[in-house]
């Protein structure tokens, strides 16, 4: 289901953010408020790094020696959803990495030839290999979205380089083997765009209206949040990379058994994850915003 990314949210995602940090580090500072950023402050200057497949560019904010948070966006958005986090944690000594992901803004594929794989699998090694190519042991990653998805992904393969996790909307790697299993109406409804994308005429139409479908899912997400064009533009500009169609087509056939990535599936190994994290949630009572800590308790054999 797709994650409400309002002002409401980014709060909570924020403070979150600090708190997970601060338990994770066993920092005892509570979180610090920064003033709101305008929208028309970007995260620059952007740096570059090879890390796997890619090529990532990624805004840094923070000590450099600071405990490491990776903070991960979604689609159809950026790296400016963190506009306001960053900043937080940053007062707070951390050092913030928020990474452009497959598909998005100034990150590239090194190999022109390599699939443009959307998977839930790819995007979340997409975090370790960055993480190997910045030299960084351990991390706290949060993410919403697709970035909620490639943080559990990552914590649930590689739990010995998560410090902390923080997702939107629960722990949010797919069930594949329940992928046709239908749900009721008026959520089935919400997904017309998952749908849309199964098809060629989808493909070319995401292709000629990226900025006008991003702008409808924006609305229908986040119905609450008045968000004006500045703020829409920022965002919709990283729609604008080479790979976007591909990536976010292949993302949402793979989820259908309509497309694969025979390099990188780890799905045998993801479906022991989830059920073992989805029964810590049910005995936890955990909700909405998800916390584990430590995220150790993820194992997988």
């Amino acid at each position: 289901m797709a994650d409400l990314v309002d002002r409401r949210r980014r709060f909570l995602l924020g403070a979150a953010l600090s708190g997970v940090a601060a338990k994770a580090f066993a920092q005892g500072a509570p979180p610090v408020r920064t003033a709101r950023a305008p929208s028309s402050q970007r995260l620059e200057p952007l740096r570059h790094v090879d890390a796997g497949v890619l090529n990532i560019a990624y805004y840094e904010a923070g000590p450099a020696d600071g405990p490491v948070v990776i903070a991960l966006h979604g689609f159809p958005y950026d790296i400016h959803c963190y506009a306001d986090v960053a900043p937080q944690l940053a007062v707070q000594g951390c050092r913030v990495i928020v990474p452009y992901l497959r598909g998005f803004g100034a990150t590239r594929f090194r190999d022109p030839a390599a699939l443009r794989s959307g998977e839930q699998a790819a995007i979340g090694a997409d975090v370790i290999a960055l993480l190997d190519a910045l030299g960084v042991k351990r991390a706290v990653f949060a993410g919403h979205n697709w970035g909620g998805r490639a943080a559990c992904v990552a914590a649930a393969l590689w739990p010995e380089r998560c410090a902390g996790l923080v997702t939107v909307n629960s722990y949010l790697i797919q069930d594949l083997a329940r992928a046709m299993v239908p749900v009721s109406p008026q959520h089935e409804v919400a997904l017309w765009y998952e749908y849309y994308f199964q098809i060629e005429r989808g493909r070319a139409g995401l292709a000629a209206n990226r900025r006008e479908i991003a702008k409808i899912l924006w609305e229908q997400w986040s119905p609450d949040w008045d968000f004006d064009d500045a703020t829409f533009d920022r965002s919709a500009a990283a729609h604008d990379n080479p790979d976007y169609v591909d990536v976010v087509v292949h993302s949402y056939r793979h989820r259908f058994g309509q497309a694969g990535d025979r390099t990188i599936d780890r799905s045998k190994n993801l479906a022991a994850g989830r059920r073992e994290v989805a029964a810590i949630g049910r005995k936890n009572g955990i909700h909405g915003l998800r916390f584990l800590l430590p995220t150790t308790k993820i194992h997988l054999h």
